[in-house]
This record gives C-alpha cells, structure tokens and sequence, in this order.
C-alpha cells in the first residue's frame, strides 16, 4: 500500500488561540505521521501561489488580511488515505455547520469578521499536497 502526504496549516487563528497542540494530537492520535512541522509567516506572494484559483474572487483580500494576521503553523503528516482523514477530521469548512467531534466543529466559529476563521487548512489531492508541501517547505525557508 503507498502512503501519501498532506500539509496542514493551522491557521493564525489557531495559533492565535494556543490549539496547535490539539489540532496536532488529533491527527496524531488517527495514527498519522508527523513528517515536518515549522512555524511561518505568510506574505500575500505565497498566499497567491497557495490559492491561485481565488484571486480573481471578490473575497480574496479578507483572506490575504486573515492569513497575513499572525504566524502559522505548517506542517507534513504522512499515511495510508491521509489526505481523505485528515480532511474528515477538519470538517466542513464552514465551521457553523461543520459537524461535532471535527476540528472546526469543536474548535472554530463565526466570529463575525469577513474572512473564515476556520483552524486548519487541509490539502485536498496528492498533487495539490505536493505543490503546497514545495511552496511551504521550499519557498518559504528560501525567503527567511
């Protein structure tokens, strides 16, 4: 069986609110392998590398402001089926609606501000994995 990989980030709002170590000890304890973990701040630069799709939206700024407000954790967990595991133990992304017993179930809501305060960022294929881990863990450490 071929294990894959998954970066993580949580978010400055996880940060922000001292649940890296939770947010962490539940993928560990799924059985997931931390392979790499860094703190790291993001610039509007990798932030439109990371989600290239949303540029063009109009809600794009809100999450440069979110991104940029305070430093984040990255992180590579390897495994069998690691990506569809960890993105089940996140939840939905709406953290409202996201089910209990899930990470922005439990951990994240709406706290009225214009960007998505949700935790954690979870890769969602292998090769959107591999791009993310390189800009993360590549291009990020070249800039410091």
């Amino acid at each position: 069986m071929n294990s894959e990989r998954i970066l993580i980030l949580i978010k400055p709002d996880g940060v922000r609110r001292n649940l890296t170590g939770e947010v962490l000890r539940r993928i560990e304890a799924k059985g997931y392998t931390l392979e790499n973990i860094r703190m790291a701040e993001a610039t509007p630069q990798i932030l439109a590398e990371h989600y290239s799709e949303l540029v063009d939206k109009s809600f794009y700024p809100s999450i440069v402001d979110y991104m940029t407000s305070g430093p984040l954790v990255a992180a590579i967990f390897t495994g069998q089926r690691v990506i569809e595991g960890v993105r089940s133990l996140a939840g939905a992304t709406d953290p409202t609606t996201a089910a209990p017993g899930t990470i922005r179930g439990d951990l994240a809501r709406d706290w009225g501000s214009d960007s998505v305060e949700n935790i954690i960022h979870a890769s969602d294929c292998p090769e959107n994995a591999e791009k993310e881990i390189a800009l993360w863990f590549a291009k990020v450490q070249a800039q410091r």
